[in-house]
């Protein structure tokens, strides 16, 4: 998309024209197939001028990816207000707005890409997935967060990510199943550990004594109980007491 427009633009605003417009191209194509003369082209500018701002390819696709970094981390951020399972389903919402609209820029983010050295994709990331934990330990309201608990949080992350990453390749589930899943996968991720710790059960507990049993959290137990055994003679399994 030409402008059609020309006019002179202060240093930091071209630059950050330029980001946008790479960007926009890298989310809709692999970055390796968009060009400097594309760039240029729907920018409105010369091929000279894009090297004026950047020294190269490199340097524009690592500001775009920059950008893609913080507007992904900024999908995590959610008011502290209302039951978690609910604030994980909005923040998964968020998410997955973002891996739809910037599907190839997402997995070039992730996964690094020709045109971005792997320290510098890898610093991205993990400053993603960085703020997603410390998002989702603060709506726990846990301020110094025990072992187990890390361990559920960054392994849910990377679960979404990983998610995220295959749903891209085909996209043969419905993204909404996914979003709610992952809420689902969140809580399991959390009961199971708890199974194993007191602290850990301790935290389930209140965080599920908080959920209405229409919530996502209520959903998954409604769905688990048609696997419950019908026969009392079975013993039921108990979280530990905290």
């Amino acid at each position: 998309m030409t402008t059609g427009v020309r006019r002179r633009m202060g240093v930091d605003e071209r630059r950050q024209q330029l980001i946008g417009v790479a960007l926009d191209l890298f989310s809709r194509r692999s970055p390796e197939d968009v060009s400097i003369d594309e760039i240029a082209a729907v920018a409105g500018i010369s091929r000279p001028l894009v090297y004026h701002y950047f020294p190269g390819k490199q340097s524009l696709y690592e500001a775009a990816l920059r950008r893609a970094a913080d507007e992904l981390a900024a999908r995590f951020l959610e008011p502290l207000e209302g039951p978690l399972g609910a604030r994980l389903l909005r923040v998964m919402g968020r998410f997955f707005d973002f891996v739809d609209e910037h599907g190839p820029g997402f997995s070039a983010l992730m996964r690094g890409g020709p045109a971005v050295g792997s320290s510098t994709a890898n610093a991205m990331i993990d400053g993603v997935r960085q703020a997603a934990y410390e998002q989702i330990i603060t709506h726990l309201g846990v301020a110094e967060p025990p072992a187990r608990l890390e361990l559920v949080v960054r392994s849910w992350v990377s679960l979404a990510e990983s998610t995220a990453l295959i749903w891209l390749d085909g996209r043969r589930i419905p993204r909404e199943e996914l979003e709610m899943q992952l809420v689902h996968d969140f809580a399991a991720l959390a009961a199971v550990s708890a199974a194993y710790d007191q602290e850990m059960a301790g935290i389930v507990l209140r965080m599920l004594s908080q959920e209405p049993a229409d919530g996502p959290f209520g959903d998954l137990l409604a769905r688990l109980s048609a696997f419950a055994p019908d026969d009392p003679a079975v013993p039921a399994q108990r979280l530990p007491k905290p």
